[in-house]
This record gives C-alpha cells, structure tokens and sequence, in this order.
C-alpha cells in the first residue's frame, strides 16, 4: 500500500483532534454537576471534589468495608455476605458511591439520554481496570458484555445505557464487546421498587438466557468476562447475568459498574 495513504489519513486524524480541542476552547459546555461554565463535561472543582474519594471495599460485591479489613482469614477483603454466600460473580470494580451528586449523573444517563455521561464513565472504568491489572497478577477480561434491557424497556427508552457504557470502554480497552450473547426475556418490574433481597431474587428468575450459538459458547468457555452496568446496588442483576456466564463455560465474571450503592 502506498506510503501518502498514511501520510494523509495520519494529517486528517490530526486536523480531527485540533478541530475537537479547538471548539471545546471556543464553546464550552457545563458541567454536569454543579452547572459552571467547563471546557470538558466535569469541571476540574467537581473532578477533584467527588471522583477521589477512596474506600476500602469488598473485591468480591465492592461494598465498603470497614476502616481496617485486614485479616489472616480474610486476606482477599471480603464482606461478611461474600463470605457467607458468595455469589456468582467474583469480582467488582466501581467508581464511586451512588450517592448525591454523582447519582446525578447516573439518572441524566438513563432518563434524559445525556450520552456523554456514558463516555465518562467508560473513561473512568478504563483507567480502574488498567490499574487494577497491571502487574498482571490477574488475567484480563477477554469480552465485555453489558447488562441487556428488555425488548420492550429497550424500545420504550431508545437505547441501554449499560451499553453505551460497554462501548466507548470495550474501545479504550481494545477488548471485543457482544450486546446480544445475554438477553433479558421477561420485563420484570424495576428493581429498585422491590426492597428485599428475596423479593428483588424471584423477580428475576429465568429473566435472563444465554443467545449463544455452539461456535460463540466455544468462546466463551473458560474466558474472563467482564459484565458492564450504570448502577449495582443489591447485586441480583449483575448475579443472575453472571451465572447464565458460568453456565455458559465462562472461568470468571467481573462487574464494571460506574456506581455502587453504598
């Protein structure tokens, strides 16, 4: 192939992020949190504020621990509930609390399609993952899947914010993405209207299937899956999608969630 093809595609890429950067500077939105004037969609006041907050936390259901977790029995710092009843899942990584004002950004992303949010948080989840399996101790995710809508909430809403999540993510991480491996075939009512575990459990028996054929199952069989979601809050989502994975053949199941209910 000749050598000006890439001399050209290389300049046009180029002009594309001057351009970018150049009406960033020229109309600058506002952040999404406390609505100031910002060049980028979270200001630099807001970034600093509330996306740095460290907790120590289960590496199980990534909920918080206590201040000093440490112990000869425990040495992987799990929560009492992982311990007890691990659940299908073995692994969580968050960004944050679900909690004011970031949750903001979690109900513009599903009800009012400010999609943008969904590359921040993409962005974000990125960066966890790299740090967290950088010194290769663990292996990385080999697919993204995101937490699949039903056919009829996907109509009604026009997207799945789980998947614009999994997107700009599975791109950043160079990892392959499949939207349709996990379907979700029973329109169960929200979650978040149910209050007990068992309740939010029998909701959602049999609502999700694998939609793998023999040459895709194969793929799967004994590979890191990596399953996206906008919000964790009791788990049974994430835990009902991750074992239809272990049924699948997959050896391990990682949430990528962007907030974590507390």
């Amino acid at each position: 192939m000749p050598r000006p093809f890439f001399a050209v595609t290389a300049f046009a890429q180029h002009t594309f992020n001057l351009c970018k950067v150049c009406t960033r500077l020229a109309l600058p939105c506002r952040c999404a949190l406390c609505g100031n004037l910002s060049p980028t969609a979270i200001c630099d006041g807001c970034d600093n504020a509330y996306w740095q907050t460290k907790h120590s936390r289960c590496t199980r259901c990534a909920l918080p621990l206590e201040r000093n977790p440490t112990h000869p029995n425990n040495p992987s710092l799990l929560c009492h509930h992982c311990i007890a009843t691990p659940p299908a899942f073995d692994a969580t990584l968050t960004l944050a609390h679900y909690a004011a004002p970031l949750d903001q950004l979690v109900l513009a992303l599903k009800f009012n399609a400010q999609l943008t949010i969904a590359t921040i948080f993409a962005e974000r989840l990125a960066s966890l993952v790299q740090q967290t399996y950088a010194n290769g101790m663990l292996a990385w995710p080999s697919l993204i899947v995101p937490v699949p809508l039903s056919a009829c909430r996907l109509a009604t809403r026009g997207y799945n914010q789980a998947w614009e999540i999994a997107r700009p993510l599975a791109h950043l991480l160079r990892i392959p993405k499949q939207a349709t491996w996990v379907k979700r075939v029973i329109d169960t009512p929200p979650q978040a209207q149910l209050s007990h575990l068992q309740e939010r459990r029998r909701n959602l028996r049999r609502a999700f299937v694998a939609a793998m054929n023999a040459r895709q199952l194969a793929s799967v069989r004994g590979q890191h899956i990596a399953v996206v979601d906008d919000v964790m809050t009791s788990g049974t989502t994430l835990e009902a999608v991750a074992r239809i994975l272990k049924n699948a053949g997959a050896a391990r199941v990682t949430n990528l969630v962007a907030l974590r209910t507390p």
